[in-house]
């Protein structure tokens, strides 16, 4: 048998499309002296492979006032394709959420739709197709990202956010980090000029190009000397090399973004009333409208004004401690007295109603109905790690933080 490869000509000869001629030739047998017309060597010829269509989609983007109707309009359907599409798709509601930027594709064969693509994002899209019934099914697909670890440090020079920003996290990702570390370290005024901070986590990929930042999964900050690891469990919390709970039973601070304008101070000068009050919590001065957090689990057992502390909110945590907040401009209209509240929970907005100079929050921590100093009380911690749990999380621990000392060293494994 020989196999012979020939370019035809045309359209096969402009694609260079190759064409197999298989010879079959009987060799072994003597040239025949009869007068019988000699047989012809056989000849197959194997067909080009069908090239791929790719599938004809008319695209409409959505824009703002847009709905099926119009939509469907504007590539030719008339308000009974509307009907039943709208009817075939009423218990997967899949086109009943229509954001404007999203796109919509349709395949139409002579009049009949064959398939609508509803691309809600770079992620997500329902695709609705025709069954050989007549009747539409509806899939939705989501693409899932690649992730891959990312490690970024740096040292201190101005502040986490302009300091964090310069190494590559996002203010999202910098806002985690210092929730994270919140209950250890005080933002506003522990940070000193060279300490460090040092963050691997996770960052996620579409298409080989990066579309956005995961989960920490473990980080280092150095805060005057004082090395402070946190390490993520697959419980979902964040626990130090010890075992221990980043999180705490308080928020150090009830208030993201601010300063202190007056702190714990029992012979204060009253900037109003001129006279020596003591000042038995701490006043944290933002704008007007500025959320305000519950610091710990607890139940309300204060909502209204109260004096000069203007509109005010006490919560009770596990019997012995209250937290003050006083000044607020409006409630939170889901928080009223006899309220569970949780750690983080937005109670209220920072105002200035009462006795007060300027919009700020005076906040006051007691236990045991005496006055602490917010910014010095040591807080109770979390329940730790039991045994069992921490001989499984340790080595995990260890492993995550031996590859935070790696990249620092620049010899990531």
């Amino acid at each position: 048998m020989l196999l012979v490869w020939l370019l035809g000509d045309s359209d096969e000869a402009a694609n260079n499309t190759p064409v197999t001629i298989e010879l079959t030739l009987d060799l072994q047998q003597p040239a025949s002296t009869s007068s019988k017309p000699n047989t012809s060597p056989a000849i197959t010829v194997e067909p080009a492979p069908e090239p791929i269509i790719e599938e004809d989609w008319q695209t409409v983007t959505i824009k703002s006032g847009d709905n099926l109707s119009t939509l469907f309009r504007k590539v030719g359907l008339t308000p009974q394709d509307v009907y039943r599409i709208s009817k075939a798709t009423k218990t997967s509601k899949t086109f009943s959420k229509l954001r404007p930027g999203q796109e919509l594709g349709f395949i139409i064969n002579q009049g009949t739709i064959e398939k609508i693509r509803h691309v809600r994002s770079r992620l997500e899209t329902d695709l609705l197709v025709r069954q050989d019934d007549g009747t539409y099914k509806v899939e939705h697909v989501l693409r899932e990202l690649e992730i891959k670890p990312s490690f970024t440090k740096s040292t201190i020079q101005n502040s986490l956010f302009v300091d964090g920003q310069k190494a590559g996290l996002s203010q999202k990702k910098l806002m985690q980090l210092a929730n994270i570390f919140g209950w250890d370290i005080d933002f506003a005024l522990d940070i000193r000029a060279g300490d460090s901070f040092a963050v691997l986590y996770e960052k996620t990929y579409l298409d080989d190009q990066q579309f956005g930042e995961g989960k920490i999964l473990a980080a280092q900050f150095i805060n005057q000397g004082r090395i402070v690891n946190a390490i993520l469990h697959t419980d979902g919390n964040y626990y130090n090399d010890k075992g221990y709970s980043m999180r705490k039973a308080f928020l150090r601070s009830p208030v993201d973004f601010f300063r202190i304008s007056s702190g714990f101070n029992p012979k204060r000068l009253h900037p109003i009333l001129k006279t020596v009050r003591p000042h038995r919590g701490v006043d944290y001065a933002a704008a007007t409208g500025t959320p305000i957090k519950a610091s710990g689990d607890g139940k309300v057992i204060w909502r209204g004004t109260k004096g000069g502390y203007g509109r005010t909110v006490i919560i009770q945590h596990a019997g012995i401690y209250t937290t003050l907040y006083a000044h607020m401009s409006k409630y939170n209209s889901k928080v009223k007295k006899g309220s569970r509240v949780k750690q983080g929970q937005i109670i209220g907005y920072i105002g200035m109603s009462g006795t007060a100079t300027g919009p700020h929050l005076h906040y006051e921590f007691r236990v045991n109905g005496v006055h602490k100093n917010p910014l010095k009380v040591k807080f109770p911690n979390v329940q730790p790690l039991n045994k069992e749990q921490f001989a499984s999380f340790k080595p995990h621990a260890d492993n995550m933080l031996g590859q935070i000392e790696a990249y620092k060293a620049g010899t990531p494994e």
